[in-house]
């Protein structure tokens, strides 16, 4: 998502480098270029039109200090507009310290209601909270049963009566379940529908009523488009809902309707599903965002991705043996294992400053051929192969071919970058002790 919007925000800012001060006339162009990639990106008419008008108010007449460029003046003016766009205010969800926190989750049916409700329970787990899940959707038989399971996946309890207890009854005994066994937060997990309908809004509205929820997060499909704005909007008028989670966030979507809706309906986006993982939800960070689409990465979001999904010991082992100057095929294999926990490789280059083009000219299908390919053909080596590479002939590498269904050329590729990177370590280690000295 927004790599197109990116690639052209990118494009049109660099028309005003060279500039001594940001005037109306060398404003123009940018702006009109700025204009149409947010259009292009489905951004709604009206909010793009706002955004320019406070992007001219803030640029114009503003003088450029001797150590910033034209250029970078009015990247940070936009990355400010974007933050403020998305919502700059508390994004952070709202708990009872002294009782129950009380969660609802709401939102067409195949928007992933059930899954996002499985992966907050997760989250909040992991960040010290005590949660059940209450099964609120009796419409959908499956959708007991799909919540019993991942409940059961993450180590959370799920409350149900089955099909035959009424949606508000059931849930008002899991609050009063929850309750009496001293849960402080309470998921629940209500019914979808294909399209909003009356039936659909008054026992939600019901459900409100009764339970008063703290919290009314509803899921949006950002494949979708501009019908999240709308989708958003039906859902507030009724409910006053006081967050988004926007799923398949990491999808080919031209990302407009999620810079649209925080604008347009006053609902800020809370939550980001990026894949189908219980862990792929991401606490939403206006600010990082505004920088990933201007190409300026995000190093926090990638050290906290890297945290939580890597082996930090393991890491930090093979760190110590890499600036020993010691690095083995089976160091290089657990790099490799290490970096396939954080995702594409196209989305971990995006969180690197100036890297963004290089990721967009990456293959994510194809670089996880190649890295499968490594794996395979480190794995058919010996032990002693692995600790010394070296030692390695002729025989010894079509045997290791044949072992891993690729073929002597990329053993012998494999070789050839591992040599490169272990001289790159030892000079790495030299150069540390000629500074400790």
């Amino acid at each position: 998502m927004f790599d197109s919007l990116q690639e052209k925000l990118t494009k049109s800012l660099r028309n005003i480098q060279g500039k001594g001060r940001l005037s109306e006339r060398n404003m123009e162009d940018t702006l009109k270029e700025i204009r149409i990639a947010l259009l292009e990106s489905d951004v709604n008419y009206t909010v793009v039109k706002n955004f320019l008008e406070k992007i001219r108010l803030e640029s114009i007449g503003q003088d450029v200090l001797n150590s910033v460029e034209p250029g970078q003046l009015l990247v940070k003016i936009v990355h400010d507009e974007i933050v403020k766009l998305l919502g700059d205010e508390d994004n952070s969800l709202h708990f009872d310290e002294k009782g129950l926190t009380t969660i609802m989750i709401v939102g067409l049916q195949g928007t992933g209601k059930t899954t996002q409700a499985a992966k907050l329970a997760s989250l909040l787990k992991k960040q010290g909270r005590h949660p059940i899940m209450i099964a609120g959707d009796i419409i959908r038989p499956a959708a007991i049963e799909q919540l019993v399971s991942l409940g059961s996946q993450i180590g959370v309890e799920v409350y149900s009566q089955g099909l035959e207890v009424p949606a508000l009854t059931q849930i008002n005994n899991g609050i009063a379940h929850a309750k009496r066994k001293g849960y402080d937060t309470a998921i629940i997990d209500t019914a979808g529908r294909l399209q909003i309908d009356e039936v659909l809004m008054n026992e939600l509205k019901d459900i409100k009523d009764s339970v008063h929820p703290l919290e009314i997060l509803l899921t949006v499909d950002a494949l979708t488009g501009q019908d999240i704005v709308n989708v958003a909007s039906a859902f507030n008028d009724l409910l006053e809902v006081t967050g988004l989670i926007l799923t398949k966030f990491d999808g080919d979507s031209k990302g407009g309707a999620a810079l649209s809706v925080k604008a347009v309906t006053g609902v800020p986006i809370k939550f980001t599903g990026t894949g189908e993982k219980i862990s792929d939800l991401e606490t939403f960070y206006p600010d990082r965002l505004a920088q990933r689409i201007l190409g300026m990465g995000d190093v926090v979001s990638f050290v906290e991705k890297a945290q939580e999904e890597m082996d930090m010991k393991k890491a930090e082992e093979t760190a110590n043996r890499l600036m020993h100057g010691k690095f083995t095929m089976d160091d290089l294999l657990n790099s490799i294992e290490q970096s396939r926990k954080l995702g594409p490789l196209s989305s971990i280059m995006r969180m690197m400053p100036g890297m963004s083009d290089m990721a967009n000219a990456i293959n994510d299908q194809d670089a996880d051929k190649e890295l499968k390919a490594i794996r395979a053909i480190i794995q058919s080596m010996t032990p002693a192969e692995r600790e010394e590479p070296s030692i390695m002939r002729s025989s010894h590498k079509r045997r290791i071919a044949k072992g891993s269904g690729t073929s002597v050329d990329q053993v012998n590729k494999l070789c050839n970058q591992y040599d490169k990177m272990k001289k790159m370590f030892r000079n790495l280690s030299s150069l540390q002790s000629m500074f400790r000295m």
